[in-house]
Formats: C-alpha cells, structure tokens, sequence
C-alpha cells in the first residue's frame, strides 16, 4: 500500500498529488483511490504561467506536469519517449521536449562527497580543481580538475540526496501505476505501464552507480584502443566509486559546430559519414552501443577523431536481434513487404498481428511512401516515426535495445542533415544490413545455429525420462494434481446455479409445510393454540409462507434478471 511504503515521505505524496491536480489529472488520483490526500483548495489552482492549465493539450500537460515533478519523473518520462510500444507517438513527441533545468549542488558539498569516497583531501588527489561546475544535470555535476601529475580530468560528483529521492519517487510511481494501470491505457493510450516502470527503476539504479559508467568506458576504450578514427578517454578507475568517476578532459568541440570545424581545415561532409560510420559499427558489429548521441556527446578533436563522451546510456543487441533488425532494413531497402513482416515477426517479443496480409499491405504503403524519395526529400526520423507508430497499432513488443537504436539512428541522421546536405544515411545503413544478412547465412553461422538447436533437442530427449518418472512418482505417492481452468462458461454455470437454489428453497419449504401438518395431528400436553392449531404447526406454516414468498420472488423477480 502506497501510505505503508512512504508513511516517512507522506509530504512527497502530497506534492505529487497537488501537481496533476495542478495540471487537470484529477481522474488518475481517483481512479487510484488517493482523493482524500488532496485538499478542495488545490482543485482551483489550474493555473500555470497565468495561463489555465486546460488551454494545454493533454500530452502538454503531461509534459508540464513531469516538469514540474523534477528529476526522476522528468527522467522515466525520457525513458518512456524511447519506448514506442508502449506510447502513442503523439505522446512520445512530446515528452521529446522535457528538459532538466537543474541547479548546481554547493561545491563545498561536492569536495566533500569526493574526500569521503576517495579517503584523500581534495589537494592531495589535485593540482587544481575548479570551483565552478562546468555542467550540471539531474543525477550529478561536472567539475574539471587537474591531476597531481598535471594530466586534464573531468569529475562527476553525484548529487548527495538523489539516491534517496529517486528510491522514494519510484516507489510512488509504482503505487500509482498499479492503481491506474487499466485507466492509463484508456486515457493516455499507455499501455503495459508496470513493465516500463520496472525497466526504468534498473535503468536508473545503474546510472546512479557511476561504476557502471567506468566500466562502459573502459570495455568501450578496449574495443577501440587500435581506432584511428574513434577516441574513447581513459578513465582512473582507481578514483572511481558509486559516487565520484574521474576520466580524461577531451579537447574538443561538438559535432555541429561547423564553423569550428572550418577553421580546423577539417570538411563537415566527411565527419558527418565518419561519425555515422563509427555507430553503424558499434551497433552492426560489436553490438554494443552508446546510446545517447546528441551533439553534445559526439565531439571531434583537432585532428578530425570522433569522441564520444557520457557513457550513462548504453545498449547492447543480441546476435538474433541484430540480425532480424539488419533484416527488416534491407528488406525495406528491396522493397519487399512480405519480408518485412516476417523480420518484425523475428524481432517481437510478442505481437497481436492478427491478419498477416493486412499487416504487409500496411509495410507496403510505407515502402511506397518512402522508397523513391529524393536525397533532399528522405528523413530517417520520419520513417522511424512510421515504423513507431505500427509497432505501436499492431502492439508488437520488441527489445528495448532495438528502439535506442531506432533513437540513435534518427539523432545522427539529423546531425548528418546539418553536416552534409546531401548527407544519406541509407547508403551506408543497407550495406552494414547486407552484410550481416550474408553472415546469418554463412556456413560458421549455420554450423553454429545447428549446433544450438541439436543440444537442445539433445536436452530435451535427456529430460523426458527425468520429467515422466517423476509424473509416476507423484501418482503412486497420490501428489499428483491437475489443474483445470473452464473458460466461457461462467454464465451457464451461474443459471445452474440459480436453479439449484431455487428448487432447494422449494423443497425446504415442503419440508416445512409437511412436518408442520403431521405436528397438528399429535396431541401436544399443556402447548398453547393459535386459530386451534398448536403453536409449534402454526409457526412452521408461517415460516413455510415466509419461504414460499422467498421463492415466488426470485422466480418472477430478482432471480430473473440476469
């Protein structure tokens, strides 16, 4: 129950409230069952900016409200703008918008988290460190610093109450979207609203680990420590903790600063396809995936060399998924619906594609629509909104991993517009797609995909004994059940039901009427008369008509209802 799990933040529960009373959603708490915590005063102040809260779209006042609500929510609303299977892209559109306007913590504060982690005073650890945070976000900020050995860093500090904060947050989340699950689907078109919550609650608990972070950058610095185009800083891991993750200070500027790159001698067009380059081979190849690409992540050094920095946000796809994925691209490319659908039957996790042939005739008009566009007039956001929108209609559910992909892909297509304008990114996602569709084919891949499904059938041929003597043990020790489940029968069985009582009242009531007659023929010594019946017949009779009442009235009235 919500008061049980945050009896000690009963004031946070208020808040929450009184902010999408704020904002009209005043049928969510009641359909949660949480109206007595909102006070009548705070249902007359929809008001935001001067402005009344209903001049907003609905989705508007979503946003305005996770806004308002700070940091976790604002956090699991991007989360969620990831997540087309669950939200209609109306929705998702606008949850785009959210941004985190977050203050600094007190730098003071932060030496002191840096000092307790670390178990050294902060100018031991530094020559120099900076008392003005260069960044600052929802889960922490950023500081630079120099090292005792005069090496450049970056320190993230975490903000020293949002553990707390968060943990609270999310169980009120989790109260509510249990409560108003069913009512959320109807009124937002959200739907499967708990798995979200619980995908977002290990998303979270991850970024807040900062050594999680560390050891991204570290398997990334591995995997590309022999790139001459792609620059992963070194992280001092011996410095590193939940809290603190102290990396290598990167000069650079981001990637759609052109006018930087000019005065480098360094050609937009070229960084636009090296950049695209060096995520199609983290997600083709490796599988392995930053998942965050926004100009201010993506920077390029003087030199020309990529550098992805943040390491919060990561992906990584199975082999099955990537290629299932390739699949449905090059398909796409070819222009064959038939083969599209299939793929997104691959890539599902579940679906409710009912009519197969509706479904490729729905891929159809997309390929139609997309197909012979122009350079100037193709726009992978737009064709993954398409895509979003039936994965959403037709509720296929596919790995999350796929979406941040979808994600990326749209983020450096837009980058690679500003870059190049001729800048197209299929001509280099297709080859990477019939690439991997030759690999699935390959006599190693086939070998290996034998392999797995004959130790399978090996598994199962092994457990079959195992399972059936075990069945024959619990029937000859008589633990053997079975458990039956009548589907579509519920009102059959109800006017059985109905019947039985009523034929049970009646022969009650015979019962009744007999043992009361056979009474007034016994002499009964010293027992009062009622209209010259004994007492005991008289009160039978009169609970027999009480009976008989009963039974007339379930038979013409109540009883005939359903």
């Amino acid at each position: 129950m919500l008061l049980n799990q945050t009896i000690k933040n009963l004031r946070r529960v208020r808040e929450i409230l009184a902010i999408l009373v704020k904002y009209g959603f005043d049928d969510v708490i009641s359909q949660a069952g949480l109206d007595k915590l909102v006070s009548e005063r705070l249902h007359l102040e929809w008001n935001r900016k001067d402005r009344p809260a209903f001049e907003y779209s609905t989705y508007e006042r979503l946003r305005l409200a996770c806004e308002e609500l700070g940091p976790t929510f604002i956090k699991f609303a991007q989360v969620l703008s990831s997540r087309p299977d669950l939200l209609p892209g109306k929705l998702i559109k606008e949850l785009e918008k959210l941004q985190s306007h977050v203050s600094p913590f007190p730098t003071q504060d932060a030496v002191n988290i840096i000092e307790a982690e670390t178990g050294e005073k902060i100018y031991k650890l530094f020559r120099d460190f900076s008392d003005e945070p260069i960044g600052a976000a929802s889960i922490g900020q950023v500081h630079r610093a120099v090292m005792r050995d005069g090496e450049q860093v970056v320190i993230k500090v975490r903000r020293p109450t949002i553990k707390a904060t968060v943990a609270t947050d999310i169980a009120i989340i989790k109260d509510l979207m249990q409560r108003a699950e069913g009512f959320l689907e109807k009124r937002f078109g959200v739907i499967h609203a708990m798995d979200a919550v619980t995908a977002f609650e290990k998303s979270i608990q991850k970024e807040l680990d900062y050594r999680t972070e560390a050891r991204h950058i570290q398997q990334f610095r591995n995997q590309y420590r022999n790139s001459s185009k792609f620059y992963v800083p070194k992280v001092y891991s011996n410095y590193c903790s939940e809290r603190v993750l102290v990396m290598e200070y990167v000069e650079g500027v981001p990637i759609n600063n052109i006018a930087q790159l000019k005065e480098w001698g360094l050609k937009p067009e070229r960084i636009a396809e090296k950049g695209l380059d060096v995520y199609l081979t983290q997600i083709f190849e490796n599988g392995y995936f930053h998942a965050d690409p926004h100009p201010g992540n993506v920077l390029v050094r003087k030199d020309g060399t990529i550098c992805l920095i943040d390491y919060g946000m990561m992906g990584k796809i199975t082999k099955k998924d990537k290629f299932a994925f390739a699949g449905l691209l090059t398909s796409m490319a070819q222009e064959d619906p038939r083969r599209m659908a299939l793929n997104f039957k691959r890539l599902a996790i579940e679906d409710q594609i009912e009519d197969l042939r509706m479904f490729e005739y729905e891929l159809n008009e997309l390929i139609e629509d997309f197909a012979f566009l122009s350079v100037e007039e193709s726009n992978i956001s737009e064709l993954i909104l398409r895509l979003q929108k039936i994965i959403y209609d037709y509720r296929i559910r596919i790995p999350s991993s796929v979406f941040l992909i979808m994600r990326a892909l749209a983020i450096i297509d837009g980058i690679g517009k500003k870059l190049h304008p001729k800048f197209q990114a299929n001509e280099f996602i297709v080859p990477y797609g019939i690439k991997l569709f030759a690999e699935q084919y390959s006599e190693a891949n086939i070998r290996n995909e034998l392999l797995y499904r004959g130790s399978q059938f090996i598994s199962l041929f092994n457990n079959i004994p195992v399972e059936v003597k075990q069945i024959l043990r619990k029937t000859r020790k008589g633990e053997l059940s079975i458990r039956m489940e009548h589907h579509g029968y519920d009102d059959g069985i109800d006017r059985i039901e109905r019947i039985i009582n009523k034929v049970s009242l009646a022969v009650v009531t015979s019962a009744v009427v007999i043992a009361s007659a056979i009474t007034t023929t016994t002499s009964w010594p010293g027992m009062s008369r009622v209209y010259g019946i004994p007492y005991i017949s008289f009160l039978g009779f009169a609970i027999a008509a009480g009976l008989f009442l009963l039974l007339v009235y379930n038979m013409l009235g109540r009883g005939n209802t359903k």
